[in-house]
């Protein structure tokens, strides 16, 4: 038979001193006898709730009792066939209860205490009082006195903006305030009588007291305690109640049951559903985006190094002829001046000559001078988010990722910001002045999924663009190919020796004002495919700046915030989600 253990709760408020002593004697001590649970030291007093056998108990208590001013400690004692605590803490604190109000010292002071006879007595007399519970929320679950006020808190701090609430008649009537074991009520009555409460008395020892003297009379359930019996009933016998370690409030056996308790995650009062998780997931976000984006991150000049990473066909060439082959389009003398400048770096931030032989997968970095980005439109609005994706709504003009003139007033950098440390990936992208629907992998893994279900052509997008002219077909397709080389202002084409490119259009009305609104399903995924190729049809994208009638380019390829809009929208995609491998869509 196992061998009984002795749960105990005490507290004094005495003034201390030498804590630090007291608590490298206590340690060994509660560790040697196998005593586990909480000893808090204060200068204001003591506060313990220990469990062990018979004979450690007495031990510790032998060894307490040697203290000036704890000579007479008695502690409220329950028993239990186990140990209810997991660890043995001895700890210093500022005080032995928290409260967070000065001036209030239990040691010098305190309301006068009712013991638990007299209580009942005036109950059963009838007599006008106020029975005020001063304990949590969570606590009062288990149970209460009849007919108890409580005050409806999360924490003793609460206790004075509780007490700033109760009626002004309050203040001329009798009132009992109880807690578990009665500590909190040692300084709750001093703070009420301070606030101009006549008639304030404290439950002598608390519920538990109470139980050990007068049972269940006039008290519906049973006391919360903090330890892993998490209840008592009146005969002081641990119940068959649990505890959510998430919100701490205590569960009835049939709540235990209930298929939202999930051990250390849930209970049927903290559980959120995956909707109701992802809705303030998002609502977080989309909190923090309005920091990031107010003012926008590329509005103040500031210093940018882009990376340049070697590809192994350029291995052993001098940086400067590395970096004039990509850039190509660069005049030559632009390069001569960065260099001269002493703008080129290596990984580590050292500077490099242009004569530096260069090796495969190295990397170096090109500093730009103190410089602002174009102001973009950050108003993103995420769709959806799971542990693998994400589905955004992009407005527009914002570039996808860092190019040009375009760093920090990025999607690709709000949401590194947004969801850093992870780095989310897009499995596609949309042009700058495009808006609509987007999808982004959460994980470079989650990437490798999504983003070869685009290149596979598996993924069904569906966009609307608002064209001007009147297509004479309702339905038509071009397979016009995509030149895979830029034009001007980084514009591409349709050429014979380009990629093949493929898009179904159809007409959805005609506008008086000489304008169609056309659905477009883009099959294969070339850049810019939809506006070249109902450019080249003869009908350009309404608030087009590059692609104009006649077949003309223009100079602007990122529209200014406050531009017209390019009447160009993602509006649906349909995929296969990487991790439930369910064709999912999402529309915005």
């Amino acid at each position: 038979m196992a061998t009984p253990f002795l749960n105990i709760s005490t507290y004094r408020f005495v003034p201390l001193t030498g804590l630090k002593p007291l608590r490298e004697r206590l340690i060994p001590l509660c560790k040697e006898a196998g005593l586990k649970g909480t000893i808090l030291l204060s200068t204001e007093g003591i506060n313990l709730f220990v469990a062990g056998t018979p004979e450690s108990v007495e031990r510790l208590l032998t060894e307490l009792r040697a203290l000036p001013g704890l000579e007479d400690l008695q502690p409220k004692i329950s028993p239990s066939d186990h140990q209810p605590f997991t660890r043995m803490l001895v700890r210093i604190k500022k005080e032995i209860i928290a409260f967070g109000v000065e001036g209030i010292n239990p040691g010098v002071r305190t309301s006068p205490k009712l013991p638990a006879r007299e209580l009942r007595q005036w109950l059963d007399e009838g007599r006008p009082v106020t029975l005020l519970d001063t304990r949590n929320d969570y606590e009062i679950k288990l149970g209460t006195f009849k007919n108890a006020v409580p005050l409806g808190i999360k924490t003793f701090r609460d206790f004075p903006r509780a007490v700033s609430g109760l009626s002004e008649a309050l203040k001329e009537t009798p009132i009992v305030m109880f807690c578990t074991g009665g500590i909190r009520c040692e300084k709750a009555g001093p703070y009420m009588e301070s606030q101009g409460f006549k008639n304030v008395f404290q439950l002598d020892g608390g519920i538990l007291k109470y139980f050990e003297e007068v049972g269940q009379h006039h008290y519906d359930g049973d006391c919360f305690v903090f330890d892993q019996r998490v209840g008592v009933d009146p005969s002081l016998n641990e119940t068959p109640n649990g505890q959510c370690f998430v919100c701490q409030t205590p569960l009835t056996a049939e709540e235990l049951t209930d298929d939202r308790f999930r051990e250390g995650k849930s209970c049927p009062y903290c559980f959120k559903s995956t909707a109701a998780q992802m809705a303030e997931s998002i609502a977080k976000r989309m909190a923090h985006l309005k920091e990031l984006s107010h003012p926008l991150p590329g509005s103040r000049p500031y210093e940018n190094r882009r990376p340049l990473k070697v590809p192994a066909k350029f291995a052993g060439q001098t940086l400067r002829e590395f970096v004039t082959q990509i850039f190509d389009h660069v005049p030559l003398e632009y390069w001569d001046a960065e260099f001269a400048a002493g703008r080129f770096f290596d990984n580590q931030g050292n500077p490099v000559t242009p004569d530096r032989r260069i090796k495969s997968g190295e990397r170096y970095l090109h500093a730009s001078p103190l410089q602002s980005e174009p102001d973009v439109s950050a108003d993103i609005k995420i769709l959806y988010e799971d542990q693998a994706i994400l589905v955004i709504n992009k407005p527009a003009p914002l570039p996808v990722h860092p190019s040009g003139r375009y760093n920090r007033n990025t999607l690709q950098y709000f949401l590194d910001e947004l969801y850093a440390p992870n780095r989310p990936r897009p499995a596609h992208r949309l042009d700058a002045n495009t808006a609509g629907v987007m999808v982004i992998a959460r994980s470079k893994h989650f990437a490798g999924l999504l983003q070869p279900q685009f290149s596979r052509g598996e993924v069904d997008k569906v966009y609307l663009a608002r064209v001007q002219g009147h297509p004479a077909q309702d339905t038509f397709v071009c397979d016009l190919p995509i030149s895979d080389d830029t034009l001007e202002v980084g514009s591409r084409g349709a050429s014979e020796a380009g990629l093949a490119a493929s898009t179904l259009f159809r007409v959805l009305q005609r506008h008086d004002d000489g304008t169609a609104l056309v659905e477009v399903r883009p099959l294969t995924g070339r850049t810019n495919q939809i506006r070249v190729h109902l450019w080249q049809l003869g009908f350009p994208i309404c608030g087009e700046q590059l692609y104009l009638p006649g077949k003309k380019l223009g100079k602007v390829q990122t529209h200014r915030l406050g531009d017209a809009p390019l009447q160009l929208t993602a509006v649906r995609l349909t995929f296969r989600h990487p991790l439930t491998k369910d064709r999912v869509t999402f529309q915005c």
